[in-house]
């Protein structure tokens, strides 16, 4: 399976979960971010992974800290700081909790 098949929907950001543990913790979702659009402003209760498996997006946060994210790139989320991602080109991210 190809972690593109997983968006099934024409949304501008698509989320469906790729993995779900029985616990709590332990999670991947699979993020589809079409150019032009974004993931809008949020916060994360826990420590979180995103890695960009293809595409350009740029993640912000409140901090001020920018990155922009190609294939293979990740950055570490802090818990409890606002951050969004904007989908320079069409890209699909693998968020991990």
């Amino acid at each position: 399976m190809n972690i593109k098949d997983l968006h099934t929907t024409e949304k501008p950001v698509s989320t469906p979960w790729l993995f779900k543990s029985d616990a709590s913790t332990g999670t991947a979702v699979a993020i589809k971010i079409e150019k032009g659009a974004q993931l809008s402003k949020h916060v994360t209760k826990i420590p979180a992974l995103l890695v960009c498996v293809s595409g350009t997006a740029v993640f912000d946060n409140e901090k001020g800290e920018k990155q922009e994210l190609n294939a293979g790139d990740f950055v570490k989320i802090e818990p409890e700081v606002m951050h969004w991602v904007d989908g320079i080109e069409t890209s699909h991210l693998v968020l991990v909790r």
